[in-house]
């Protein structure tokens, strides 16, 4: 056998595997911090619609009994439909005679925190 023949035996060459795994490093460096960023997202889409949740469910319970409840965090599941909130999402209703603000954030979206006013008509931005 000669030793500048060419090769016959299937397989990659070492510079083949490590010019493949650099576009793979490359590939995925570019693309973590935009899944992290899409990840804050939806945390903060989750303290949104429960923010929501709570605000159709203090009007529901304004009709019932003439008065908003004043809540926060888990304590909010006294008002009618609310089950639970979305895990994290942190939550504080405080109440006036005839209106309610409420405000929601989670730990792990983007440091917004969401205000619903219901005086001024439902979400500040």
């Amino acid at each position: 056998m000669n030793l500048f023949s060419a090769r016959t035996e299937p397989g990659f060459t070492l510079l083949e595997l490590l010019i493949t795994m650099s576009i793979i490093a490359i590939l995925s460096s570019l693309a973590v911090p935009h899944f992290q960023d899409y990840r804050a997202r939806a945390f903060d889409t989750r303290a949104q619609n429960d923010l929501r949740l709570i605000a159709v469910a203090q009007e529901a319970h304004f009709l019932d009994f003439e008065e908003y409840l004043p809540c926060s965090d888990d304590s909010c599941t006294q008002l009618p439909g609310i089950v639970s909130l979305s895990p994290g999402v942190e939550v504080n209703v405080t109440v006036e005679e005839f209106d309610f603000i409420a405000e929601s954030t989670h730990p792990k979206g983007t440091g917004k925190t969401f205000v619903w006013n219901s005086k001024q008509g439902g979400f500040q931005g």
